[in-house]
């Protein structure tokens, strides 16, 4: 790989952002300072923050800001976690409350350092916001457990309303931008979930160097396994230690992937330059 980042070039013009501002923005960074909350908004540098938080909305990352794994894709922090915050879900919950959020997305850190990965946890932390907000639903955006399938049933027991867990990348380049998950154990993951009568949904990102037949096989492949929602966006480099962007993805390209996977029968597909995992996550609360 070249030492220099290829993505110090010009941006397309679709890849322009808007810069975060307005009131409700402002509230929203407010209250997740004040709760001392961390958001993969910010920790992932989302493209999306501006229209997200302005819609009073963000998705929350728990366990903590430092992830065990060193993914090549992933702009958080990697190292030694801290120890785990057990008051973070009833803060959780009573900033969910205080933003007035409608559907609640989460994600978190790997925490492989824990014996079950952080399941319990997570399983803590979407009941206390649900005994906060009754109506609010909840997505889950969550790692691989490592496949344990009773850590993973300790979320899908929580009952969240959408469960997703990203492949990331097409099969042939998963290793080398994911640094311990598996594509084909990815997609037991979603498997499993999809089993459970929740909705199951994934996502990956272009632009690595993946191939037309690839992305067509991504599809295939969470279709067997059930997967009803999936995400497609533009892969961006947070710096130049991490993969560089092999190609930007026209928005008419996106388009196409988007009508090929409602025509091989997904349920909800958002495709396009600046979709991110939880972008417009509301829309994917499913009735089953």
């Amino acid at each position: 790989m070249e030492s220099g980042n290829k993505n110090t070039r010009r941006l397309p013009r679709w890849m322009k952002m808007q810069m975060p501002k307005g009131e409700l923005y402002s509230k929203v960074k407010n209250t997740v300072k004040e709760y001392n909350l961390n958001t993969i908004c910010t920790s992932g540098n989302c493209p999306n923050i501006g229209e997200c938080w302005n819609h009073g909305t963000a998705t929350f990352m728990i366990l903590g800001e430092i992830c065990t794994r060193s993914c090549k894709f992933c702009g958080v922090k990697t190292g030694k976690p801290l120890p785990v915050d057990w008051d973070e879900p009833n803060r959780m919950a009573k900033s969910v409350k205080l933003m007035n959020v409608k559907h609640c997305v989460i994600t978190s850190v790997d925490r492989d350092d824990l014996e079950d990965g952080g399941a319990a946890f997570w399983a803590e932390t979407i009941q206390k916001i649900k005994e906060e907000n009754p109506e609010t639903t909840i997505e889950t955006l969550i790692p691989d457990f490592d496949n344990v399938k009773e850590n993973i049933d300790k979320v899908i027991q929580a009952k969240p309303e959408v469960i997703s867990h990203n492949l990331e990348t097409v099969e042939r380049l998963t290793p080398q931008i994911r640094s311990r998950a598996q594509y084909r154990r990815s997609l037991q993951v979603i498997k499993q979930i999809a089993e459970s009568g929740l909705v199951a949904k994934s996502g990956i990102m272009l632009g690595l160097g993946e191939k037309y037949e690839e992305v067509l096989q991504v599809m295939d492949d969470l279709l067997e396994v059930g997967c009803k929602v999936l995400t497609i966006g533009q892969y961006l480099a947070p710096t130049t230690e991490h993969m560089q962007v092999v190609e930007y993805v026209t928005p008419e390209k996106f388009e196409e992937y988007k009508t090929i996977g409602l025509e091989k029968g997904f349920e909800f597909v958002e495709s396009s330059p600046l979709v991110r995992s939880s972008y417009r996550a509301e829309k994917h609360v499913c009735s089953h």
